[in-house]
């Protein structure tokens, strides 16, 4: 998360966005003036000194606005950091899915040997014919295929792993991790969901629009208040000293205008505040489509794991002592190795399909960051073990 420069990207942007709050309630640079009065000679040389001086709440208002924006700038840099944390989780699934997929492909080459050793030995005997060696060996062409095609996938898995850590392409390849890390979720759903829309980042966000929108409502009635000049100028030439005392105001008078200003922030936070309300509707459907998946792909992998895939290894081993019986047939055989194939891939895509449905739940959905995120402590109720508290500079 430190190294990858969309979350550098969006820190500095917050970190300008705080800076830009003192220069939004400070008030305008004096002004040096200078005037002279000339006749056949120089009559008067007057220095002087010019402040102008919002109207009364305009300066606050400002500072207002420029903190909603503060805001909405740093919820930015907090969905940078849980995307930036998803994409690396899931480029870490995905990566174990594939050694995972190899390795099962692998052992089923080493049974096909096998099975062919076994078919040649019955063809030698005279119990079946060659045809049942070549579909054994078929079968080894399309696994050595297969397991090519994986292989070669795996650049471009890595690359997706290296964008994540924010690795350029021409920097050496970090080390993969050595065995899949789950994700914690000890929530149940009522209190997820809750905590979704507590701490969603992308939620949060919108109602910081809604904030800004506020103070830049409020921003535009003071363009009712006129702002005022004060200066001060001294005759140079004069003895004594001459001073002059000057003053202005600005007249507020295009009430159309102001009309107009008001009239556009108001719009403008209904349309925030029409985005915020669009956004929890999507939450909760996301969220709904989310835990509906996880608790199905959670099924189907208890079945997987509990039932077909021991079911089919005792199916594959009684399919081969029928087949030295005589009994069966050599693609009933393979018809038995190719179920417990699929079974055994379908259990690795299904646990990498529950790990990355989890990452999503915690991370983009509840917006709970990992432990040492680069973010500001969460609210005690939906606080992440771990989290740091910084300051925009870092400390």
């Amino acid at each position: 998360m430190l190294n990858n420069p969309r979350v550098r990207e969006a820190w500095f942007e917050w970190v300008a966005s705080v800076e830009r709050i003192t220069r939004a309630r400070s008030l305008p640079d004096p002004q040096l003036t200078f005037q002279m009065d000339l006749g056949e000679v120089v009559m008067a040389v007057m220095p002087g000194l010019m402040q102008m001086f919002p109207g009364p709440g305009k300066l606050g208002a400002a500072a207002r606005v420029a903190t909603a924006e503060s805001q909405t700038k740093y919820f930015a840099l907090e969905a940078a950091v849980l995307q930036t944390a998803f994409e690396l989780k899931r480029a870490c699934y995905e990566l174990h899915l594939l050694d995972e997929r190899i390795r099962i492909l692998r052992e089923t080459l080493d049974l096909l040997n096998q099975l062919e050793r076994i078919a040649r030995a019955q063809n030698e005997v005279g119990d079946v014919t060659l045809q049942d060696v070549y579909r054994a060996q078929i079968e080894q062409d399309q696994l050595l295929t297969q397991i090519a095609n994986l292989e070669d996938s795996r650049r471009p898995l890595l690359a997706q792993f290296k964008a994540a850590l924010g690795l350029a392409h021409d920097q050496p390849d970090p080390p993969l991790p050595a065995r899949l890390e789950t994700t914690p979720l000890e929530l149940d759903g009522d209190t997820l969901l809750a905590t979704a829309f507590a701490r969603n980042p992308r939620l949060k966000a919108l109602e910081a629009e809604v904030r800004l929108a506020e103070a830049d409502l409020a921003l535009a009635h003071t363009a009712k208040v006129p702002d005022f000049n004060l200066g001060l100028m001294a005759d140079a030439r004069a003895t004594p000293t001459m001073f002059r005392p000057l003053a202005g105001m600005t007249l507020p008078i295009w009430r159309d205008k102001i009309a107009a200003q008001i009239a556009e922030a108001q719009a403008r936070r209904r349309a925030a505040e029409a985005r915020l309300t669009a956004r929890q509707i999507d939450l909760a459907v996301d969220f709904a489509m989310r835990t509906f998946e996880f608790r199905e792909v959670t099924r189907n992998l208890a079945l997987l794991q509990e039932q077909l895939i021991p079911k089919a290894r005792r199916s594959l081993e009684i399919a081969q002592a029928d087949y030295l019986a005589g009994r069966i047939g050599f693609f009933q055989l393979i018809d038995a190795e190719r179920t417990l194939l699929r079974f055994q891939l379908d259990e690795v895509s299904a646990r990498t399909r529950r790990e990355i449905l989890l990452a999503e739940l915690s991370l983009l959905i509840a917006g709970v960051p990992p432990q040492g995120a680069p973010v500001l402590a969460s609210p005690p109720e939906i606080s992440a073990a771990g989290s740091n508290v910084l300051d925009p500079h870092g400390h």
